[in-house]
């Protein structure tokens, strides 16, 4: 096979994100106490890996180089968001209900056709993406094959309605 006509695995799957953060146990607080995720290894006071299930972690968690740090800048490169999979509409609705009674802000909801999301930022500034998929059956086609996404506003009520089910 040629370089160029090399195509990654369908099965390959993104791994996990390691994010530097200012405050660990801040850090901490938002991702285990908020979102849910469980601590699986800690390394004193510099540094956790946390996951969902028991993997040996989806996001990892450091100070190394960023210990009080400041957020990096919005309009500078680096990472937009780090974007978290729920398994279905009700476990996005459930975390939803969890980030309102926290009082905790967003920085949109959105349905993309394919999916929904809901956006914010961590307390060092660094944005998250909670989503889950529609069913691949459900998703849309354009005439010319590709998939149809868009941005329009999430329903906020309709995904909360999840709740009741």
């Amino acid at each position: 096979m040629e370089p160029d006509n090399y195509i990654i695995p369908a099965q390959t799957k993104i791994g996990h994100v390691h994010l530097k953060v200012a405050d660990l146990d801040r850090a901490i607080d938002f991702y285990c106490g908020l979102l849910g995720f469980e601590i699986t290894t800690r390394y004193g006071t510099q540094a956790v890996f946390i996951s969902a299930g028991g993997y040996h972690h989806h996001i990892g968690l450091n100070t190394w180089y960023s210990k009080g740090a400041p957020p990096a800048s919005a309009h500078g490169v680096g990472l937009f968001h780090t974007a978290i999979l729920y398994p279905t509409r009700k476990d996005l609705a459930v975390a939803l209900n969890r980030l309102l009674k926290a009082n905790y802000p967003l920085t949109g909801a959105s349905d993309h056709g394919v999916s929904e999301a809901l956006y914010l930022n961590d307390p060092d500034g660094n944005g998250v993406e909670l989503y889950w998929d529609r069913p691949q059956d459900q998703w849309q086609y354009l005439p010319d094959g590709s998939i149809e996404m868009y941005t329009k506003s999430l329903n906020i009520p309709g995904l909360l309605a999840e709740l009741n089910k």
